[in-house]
C-alpha cells in the first residue's frame, strides 16, 4: 500500500515539478508568465493527438514541447517586445490555450490513448519499496529530476545563469554592461513554454492516457504558486512539488478508507493548500522582499 501511495504521489507531482521549473527560469529573468495553464493544456492535447496519429508517445512529447514554445513565443512577442502588460497577456494566453485545446481535442474525447510506459533500471528496480518507486518510472519522471539538477546548476553555477539572474534583478545595469535584456528574457520564456508543454504531455501520456477537456484542472496555477512557495529555488521546488502531489493524492486515499468527508471538500484540498501557502508567504514581508526577483513583472525598454 505504501508503494502504491508513493507511486501515485510521484505521478501527480511530476507535471507540477516540470512546469514550475520552467516558470522559475522565466521569473528569474524578470518575466511573470501567467499563461502556464494555457501552455500545459495545449501541450497535453498536442501530445495526445500526435501520439495517437503516429503511434509514438515520444513524438507526442516533442510535439508538446514545440507547441508550448510556440505559445510562449507569442507571449514573449507581446509582453517583452511590444511591452504589453504581463499579467493581462498571461491571462489571455491561458484563455486562448483552453479554447484551442478544447477545439482540437473535441475529436479525441473518449478515445483510448497511448501510454508512455516505464523505463525499468535493471538491478536497482528490484530494491524493496524504493526500487519500484524510483527506478521503474516513466521517462518524464527521470527528466524532471535531471531538469531540477540542470536548472540549479545553470542558475547558480554557470556564467549564463548569472547573467539571467542579473537581468531579472537589475535589467538597467545588465543592459549597461552590454547584455541583451529582452533577448535573455525571451529565451527564458521559451524554455518555460517547452517545460509547460512537456508537463501537459505527462498528463495525457503517463498520468491518465486519455484526453478530457480541462485535463490540467488548475495545475498550471498550482505550479505558479509553487515557484513562490519555493522562493525561486529549484531544490525547494522539488520538495514542494511532492508535497502538493501528496495533497492531491490524499483526497483519493481518504475516500478509500471511508472517512466521512464531502467529496467536494476533498477535491478542493490542493487548491486550498495553494491559497494557504500564498497567504502565509504574503504575510511574511521580509521573505517577499528578500527572495523575489527585483524586476519581476516589470517591462524593459532599452534606450534607442
Amino acid at each position: 500500500m505504501i508503494e502504491a501511495i508513493l507511486l501515485s504521489v510521484i505521478t501527480a507531482a511530476t507535471p507540477l515539478l516540470i512546469a514550475a521549473l520552467g516558470e522559475l527560469v522565466a521569473e528569474r529573468s524578470g518575466v511573470l508568465n501567467l499563461g502556464v495553464e494555457g501552455m500545459m493544456v495545449v501541450g497535453a492535447v498536442a501530445a495526445f493527438a500526435v501520439a495517437k496519429e503516429t503511434g509514438s508517445p515520444y513524438a507526442g512529447i516533442v510535439a508538446a514541447g514545440v507547441v508550448g514554445a510556440m505559445m510562449a513565443g507569442l507571449f514573449a512577442i507581446l509582453a517583452i517586445w511590444f511591452v504589453t502588460n504581463q499579467v493581462a497577456t498571461g491571462l489571455a494566453l491561458t484563455l486562448f490555450g483552453l479554447g484551442v485545446a478544447g477545439m482540437i481535442g473535441e475529436a479525441y474525447v473518449g478515445i483510448p490513448g497511448i501510454s508512455l510506459g516505464h523505463w525499468t533500471i535493471p538491478g536497482l528496480s528490484e530494491i524493496p519499496v524504493v526500487g519500484r518507486v524510483l527506478f521503474d518510472q516513466d521517462p518524464l519522471f527521470y527528466l524532471s529530476i535531471v531538469l531540477t539538477v540542470g536548472v540549479w546548476w545553470f542558475l547558480f553555477q554557470s556564467r549564463a545563469g548569472l547573467r539571467l539572474r542579473a537581468v531579472g534583478d537589475r535589467p538597467e545595469a545588465a543592459h549597461a554592461l552590454g547584455l541583451h535584456v529582452n533577448r535573455v528574457r525571451t529565451m527564458a520564456v521559451l524554455f518555460g513554454g517547452v517545460c509547460a508543454g512537456i508537463a501537459g504531455a505527462q498528463l495525457t501520456l503517463a498520468y491518465t492516457p486519455q484526453w478530457v477537456e480541462d485535463i490540467t484542472a488548475g495545475r498550471g496555477w498550482i505550479a505558479l504558486a509553487l515557484v513562490v512557495f519555493a522562493s525561486w529555488r529549484p531544490a525547494r521546488i522539488l520538495a514542494g512539488a511532492y508535497l502538493f502531489g501528496a495533497v492531491t493524492i490524499a483526497q483519493f486515499h481518504v475516500q478509500a478508507i471511508g472517512v466521512n468527508v464531502p467529496s467536494q471538500l476533498l477535491s478542493s484540498l490542493p487548491y486550498l493548500a495553494t491559497i494557504l501557502v500564498l497567504v502565509l508567504i504574503a504575510s511574511n514581508r521580509r521573505f517577499t522582499r528578500v527572495n523575489t526577483p527585483a524586476a519581476l513583472g516589470q517591462p524593459f525598454v532599452p534606450d534607442r
